[in-house]
């Protein structure tokens, strides 16, 4: 019952971090065009967005060239999305998002190859033996659950690769529906659940009262407040190919993330651009004077069976955004493995009285990952004009 509110809770912050991080930009998704007959150029799986590119001859017989973004590269790979799927030079047969502002860009869709393939935006697929692609409905099976609960000296095992479960929107198409774990795919679409209802159930908890607006549990300074509703896209390090905070980038957009004990620390990998961090154990305090960084200072002890890490030194930038942090940013994680299922569980709780009053709080939960860490590179090509750059 408890991982159940967890993931609830996870779920529903996540369908608010995806409106105001993710976003639609400047795609209409509640909008279809069609490319029949497309010709496949080349394929980018990097992060925060990967860019598919084809050519396609319009109506007036002229060729036009496009791109379609998609899906975050180490979520496509997740997914069974590779490179080898999507040839050069190979047809397929595009429906997608047009952009209000790019007439040569457009948001993917689904796209059909000429072997019978169709894969869908959000759909999570597996090699067939015909050469096509299978699709699975549900979680995706994960690794190796069988590792030792414990390390020799005694203390709970959490070395390895993790990831958060996928959430996906419930429309396969990505046009509509809420944000719901894998896991949830298919009770979503026996019931439907892939419209306006499915929408609404996922932005639920919002907290549209008449008091003030709350983040993580906490309302803003008049500061923080000023600089999150002026917050855009463009202020996001993530579109900039940059760390966000240790808090955000652990669990948003399913990245795979890899732990690494050992006698005096231990070290988060995060999937995240690649992002790394140490914790010092059997360190009693910070140092006196610590350059700001974005992962901070951390220093972790074991109370019983939970990794408690505390972390100073950070370097002004985002939280979470819109919320931006200081460099009086002080985070309390607090890391516990459930041994039976082998779920990690870290909540967290972060004070910074420059933009927020109270706790910026939340948790979330990661189980063993479907694939191994591996940092995928990234270029941000949200921002371009495409339409200028084929005129070139």
């Amino acid at each position: 019952m408890l991982r159940r509110v967890i993931v609830c809770v996870t779920v529903m912050l996540w369908a608010v971090a995806a409106s105001a991080h993710h976003g639609f930009g400047s795609f209409e998704v509640n909008k279809t065009i069609s490319f029949p007959n497309a010709k496949l150029t080349r394929i980018e799986l990097v992060n925060p967005h990967s860019w598919l590119y084809f050519e396609w001859t319009d109506a007036s017989g002229k060729l036009q060239k496009y791109r379609c973004e998609m899906r975050s590269s180490h979520v496509l790979r997740r997914s069974g999305w590779t490179k080898d799927l999507f040839p050069a030079n190979s047809k397929a047969n595009i429906t997608a998002s047009p952009d209000r502002d790019d007439p040569n860009s457009c948001y993917l869709q689904t796209i059909e190859f000429e072997n019978g393939t169709r894969m869908d935006r959000y759909g999570q697929y597996v090699k067939a033996p015909d050469g096509k692609v299978k699709e699975v409905v549900g979680a995706i099976k994960a690794g190796d659950t069988k590792r030792p609960a414990r390390r020799p000296t005694g203390e709970p095992n959490l070395a390895g690769d993790w990831a958060p479960e996928q959430v996906v929107m419930a429309d396969p198409r990505g046009t509509g529906g809420g944000l719901i774990p894998l896991s949830q795919v298919e009770k979503a679409r026996q019931a439907g659940q892939t419209g306006n209802n499915a929408a609404r159930g996922a932005g639920a908890g919002r907290g549209r009262g008449t008091g003030p607006r709350l983040y993580g549990g906490t309302e803003l300074t008049e500061r923080g407040q000023q600089e999150a509703d002026k917050f855009t896209q463009q202020d996001n390090p993530r579109f900039r190919c940059e760390t966000t905070s240790i808090v955000f980038d652990w669990a948003f957009d399913g990245p795979v993330n890899r732990i690494t004990q050992n006698k005096d620390t231990i070290v988060l990998q995060y999937g995240q651009l690649g992002f790394t961090r140490t914790i010092h154990m059997n360190v009693a305090s910070h140092p006196a004077n610590i350059k700001g960084t974005r992962a901070g200072h951390s220093i972790g002890r074991w109370e019983k069976d939970v990794l408690i890490v505390d972390t100073v030194g950070f370097a002004p930038g985002v939280l979470s955004p819109p919320i931006m942090n200081s460099d009086k940013l002080h985070v309390v994680e607090r890391f516990s493995l459930d041994p039976d299922k082998v779920l990690l569980t870290r909540s967290y709780s972060a004070e910074d009285p420059v933009y927020f009053k109270g706790q910026f709080a939340g948790s979330d939960v990661i189980g063993v990952a479907d694939l191994p860490y591996k940092p995928d590179p990234c270029s941000e090509k949200g921002f371009l004009d495409y339409s200028k750059e084929t005129k070139k």
